[in-house]
């Protein structure tokens, strides 16, 4: 099984892969932690996808979470399942906070860069990153995928599709 997790900052995309990840005992990628690395420096696409393109030859199934589109874009056609995760700003803007406050400082164990909350990335979750253009991007790279097309608008969907993949897993 396949499974690529993309949507909006502080949605809870590398939550919901980890979670999946442990249920379906499937190894998982998040594409901030090739992308970032040390103290937010950042790699190139080329170094990216490099990456990403080990980690799938090196696993018949996976998880993925994030939205680098540029980063081996042949992956989308190949998943089984797409969630695309578009709670509102505030939920994000929360989330976001709680994993600041929990991390402060410290290294994310999905990201390996010190937690940061500062002004940019605020504006980012509240507006930047919810522009019609970024929407429409999320919903093409959605449409862009094989599999079944799950989206989830809020946290009681996130928790009845992850009830639904345990059910999948029990039978």
């Amino acid at each position: 099984m396949k499974i690529q997790i993309i949507g909006y900052s502080g949605s809870g995309k590398s939550t919901l892969a980890t979670e999946l990840g442990n249920m379906l005992n499937l190894p998982v990628l998040h594409l901030d932690s090739t992308h970032f690395y040390g103290d937010w420096q950042e790699r190139t696409t080329d170094e990216q996808s490099q990456i990403v393109r080990i980690f799938m030859e090196q696993n018949d199934s996976w998880i993925m979470d994030g939205n680098w589109r540029k980063v081996v874009p042949e992956r989308y056609a190949m998943t089984d399942i797409t969630v695309l995760m578009m709670l509102n700003r505030w939920t994000c803007f929360w989330r976001a906070f709680r994993r600041y406050r929990k991390y402060r400082n410290e290294p994310r164990p999905d990201l390996g860069c010190a937690e940061k909350f500062d002004a940019s990335f605020r504006r980012w979750i509240l507006w930047g990153g919810r522009t019609k253009a970024r929407r429409n991007s999320l919903y093409e790279k959605l449409n862009a995928t094989a599999g079944q097309k799950v989206v989830l608008k809020t946290r009681r969907q996130v928790k009845k599709f992850l009830q639904k993949m345990r059910q999948q897993c029990t039978n």
